[in-house]
């Protein structure tokens, strides 16, 4: 399975041509986009559970845990789908298991289920549901890396940059803890950049955040360069400079700001490359360049 074309096999409920496309570069060999020396990992999976009920909805995510019964670092990864469509993969990442970590694939409200914040919330209760399960499947908590494509993107970041004390988060879903290191493939820093701009995209975000007149305001509370400061956990950036859908700028001016702050960043930049459609040999690329970016931000050991 490829990281950055498509780390996962995307089990979206109405496939565009995106995911077709997307799909079709998924179908070269692992051995293509897996760096050279990483092992092939099977994983123990432990599919369909429950993670937080809220208003009816069972929300659910799958574990795809490191063999061997030893704490191991996790990625735990939301899907994108402009915030109104989309499911959990339903296959863990090879590639990231190749590298050690066990994978948990999340499911959170779209808004035919609830609009904004809902999404954000349930993210933030899927990390709480990490920590608190971590004996259970050998997660090393303090190696939590929080990753997602496009939309799951921009909810990442909000996963790796919402302080401690905040006014979205349920306090019925517990402790949230800390994440490690932050992926953010094509995602949305900042919204009301979005909202304002006037590119296709704004509808989308526009369904997901409502149409009240307070609409500007909500989406600067749910933008991730709203909690920008130093000591931010350190993030990895992949965009392709082609990209029609989120502008590529967007990654620039985030990729700035943590420079400007001291926060560790790698930027991946996809020459010509479009909305996740990045063909094997720029994925192989990707790869190389996150092992790298997990070794020198100590999530993973030096091989």
């Amino acid at each position: 399975m490829l990281l950055g074309a498509s780390v996962f096999s995307h089990a979206q409920q109405t496939p565009d041509a995106t995911t077709k496309a997307v799909e079709a570069v998924a179908a070269a060999k692992d051995v293509d986009t897996i760096p050279p020396g990483l092992p092939k990992v099977h994983p123990i999976e432990h599919k369909n559970i429950t993670y937080r009920m809220v208003d009816g909805h069972d929300l659910q995510l799958d574990v795809y845990e490191q063999p061997g019964g030893k704490p191991a670092p996790v990625v735990v990864y939301w899907h994108g789908g402009a915030w109104w469509k989309g499911a959990r993969p339903g296959t863990g990442a090879k590639v990231l298991l190749s590298m050690g970590f066990s994978v948990v694939n999340v499911d959170y409200r779209l808004t035919d289920v609830a609009i904004a914040p809902a999404a954000v919330q349930d993210v933030r209760c899927s990390l709480a549901w990490v920590k608190k399960n971590a004996a259970e499947y050998h997660f090393d908590t303090s190696r939590i890396v929080a990753y997602g494509t496009s939309a799951g993107g921009h909810l990442a970041l909000m996963a790796g940059f919402l302080p401690a004390k905040n006014d979205i988060d349920p306090p019925e879903c517990g402790d949230v803890p800390q994440v490690a290191a932050v992926m953010d493939f094509y995602g949305i820093p900042d919204l009301t950049g979005v909202m304002t701009s006037g590119i296709p995209l704004n509808k989308s975000l526009g369904r997901w955040l409502g149409t009240g007149p307070d609409m500007l305001k909500i989406a600067a509370q749910l933008s991730p360069n709203t909690y920008l400061h130093a000591g931010l956990p350190p993030v990895f950036i992949a965009h392709g400079d082609a990209d029609p859908v989120v502008p590529y700028q967007q990654s620039i001016d985030l990729k700035k700001q943590l420079e400007a702050l001291h926060v560790p960043v790698t930027m991946f930049s996809v020459p010509g490359g479009h909305h996740g459609e990045f063909p094997p040999d720029q994925t192989l690329l990707i790869n190389e360049a996150l092992l790298k970016f997990f070794v020198e931000n100590h999530i993973l050991p030096a091989r």
